[in-house]
């Protein structure tokens, strides 16, 4: 058993801690927050996420998993500490490094044993070099550290399940017994290791998660055309998924990628190429395609009812993905904006995100349910694909509406199904 002290109890830090705690370990979750280290200590977790409640309860009840907001207490016994602070954007698209230099600070502070610092949060390349320079101009008597990066590549939605079955776990090092020691802690999960270093590992994560964002966007502007030459766009993806050199992953045709990951990463590496003399022209491409498209919602919803000025819309989801509560970058929020521009009404159901979009969208009328967003509206718009939403009564929703109108922006329901019941129905990409 390793004792772990992981910083920051945000998505990535809490799934961390909770499953390395699972595998065995003792873990101390360390947050500046005191609101939030209070909620965890009494079985309230600040996300949500599938499975994360038991797994914390569990091993919170076994004593393997603890809470504090106290450095002195969260490094006493750790032979690791893993920092999985938030690095948001910058106002030129550049990572925001405060919090981690924060908790790097209060690392060197209390840096009096050796220890393996492993870097969780997506940070810009040579950010390990940074950390270390940090703790020796803090601590010129430090004890011994090593920084290993170990990027992260969990899904929202799905973060605990990809912990526990990864497709590859990358650390980066210029010290690489100390890397294979990390790679111990991730043993019993039986995944790939590949040992590089640093900056390798760092830029892994930005490469990944940028040709990721680039496979949405490519089947969206795909879609478009789709939809211009009469073509099937979930056709198409299947065709081309089945080609072992593309596969299924990320292409399926909607609304774009949005969260916390892809709109901050694509931002930061577009920064970083552009300070380091280079061009990125097709990662601006990706975002201007990601963007426009959540402008199709209201050119097909000005097609299909003419104007949407004194019109009642309402939008089936909120968050950015189902199984998350995260509004962040969400398209929703755009859609709404530009509704409401356009003199529109809107109505919005969640199934978790509407606590979080309140204040984020404070014109909206939220509603208790899906069928009294429909109740009156001139159109509806499928935007997040919950999968409550697959098994609505499509003909109570139809009839309750003033016109039966619905834009699916996730290519969710049988169309000829709804048309059957009377729905003016659109797709993304499906002419």
């Amino acid at each position: 058993m390793s004792e772990i002290c992981v910083i920051g109890v945000g998505y990535v830090g809490l799934v961390t801690g909770a499953c390395l705690a699972d595998l065995g370990n003792r873990v101390v979750c360390l947050d500046v927050d005191e609101g939030k280290v209070d909620g965890l200590k009494k079985g309230v977790l600040p996300i949500f996420e599938p499975g994360l409640e038991e797994i914390v309860r569990r091993n919170s009840e076994a004593g393997r998993l603890v809470f504090t907001t106290q450095y002195d207490e969260g490094l006493r016994d750790a032979e690791f500490v893993f920092v999985a602070v938030g690095t948001p954007s910058g106002p030129d698209g550049e990572a925001d490094l405060s919090y981690l230099r924060s908790a790097v600070e209060d690392i060197a502070q209390r840096l009096a044993r050796p220890l393996i610092i492993v870097n969780k949060s997506t940070v810009p390349i040579g950010t390990a070099d940074l950390v270390a320079d940090i703790i020796r101009e803090q601590r010129a008597d430090a004890a011994p550290f090593v920084v290993v990066s170990n990027p992260e590549f969990l899904r929202e939605g799905s973060a605990v399940y990809d912990f526990m079955n990864p497709d590859r776990i990358v650390l980066g090092s210029t010290d690489r017994p100390a890397a294979w020691k990390v790679a111990e802690l991730y043993a019993p999960l039986s995944a790939p290791i590949i040992v590089t270093d640093l900056r390798t590992a760092e830029m892994i994560k930005y490469a990944s998660n940028a040709f990721l964002a680039t496979k949405i966007s490519f089947v969206n502007e795909m879609a478009n055309i789709c939809e211009a030459v009469g073509a099937d766009v979930q056709e198409v993806a299947r065709g081309m998924a089945s080609d072992r050199r593309i596969g299924p992953g990320h292409l399926e045709a909607g609304l774009g990628w949005g969260g916390s990951c892809f709109p901050k990463d694509v931002k930061a590496l577009l920064h970083i190429a552009a300070m380091h003399g280079c061009h990125p022209q097709m990662l601006r491409a990706v975002t201007e395609i990601n963007y426009d498209q959540r402008k199709r919602v209201i050119f097909k919803l000005r097609e299909m009812l003419g104007t949407l000025r004194g019109k009642t819309i309402g939008l089936l989801g909120l968050s950015f993905k189902p199984n998350t509560d995260d509004m962040r970058d969400a398209p929703a929020i755009e859609i709404v904006h530009f509704l409401e521009n356009e003199g529109a009404q809107v109505r919005a159901y969640d199934p978790v995100a509407m606590d979080n979009a309140r204040a984020l969208l404070p014109h909206v009328t939220f509603c208790e349910n899906p069928y009294a967003v429909a109740e009156g509206a001139d159109a509806l718009v499928l935007v997040t694909a919950w999968n409550e939403f697959k098994h609505l009564d499509m003909g109570r929703i139809a009839r309750s509406m003033r016109t039966a109108v619905l834009f699916d922006a996730r290519n969710t329901y049988d169309r000829a199904k709804l048309r059957e019941l009377g729905f003016a129905y659109h797709g993304i990409g499906r002419s």
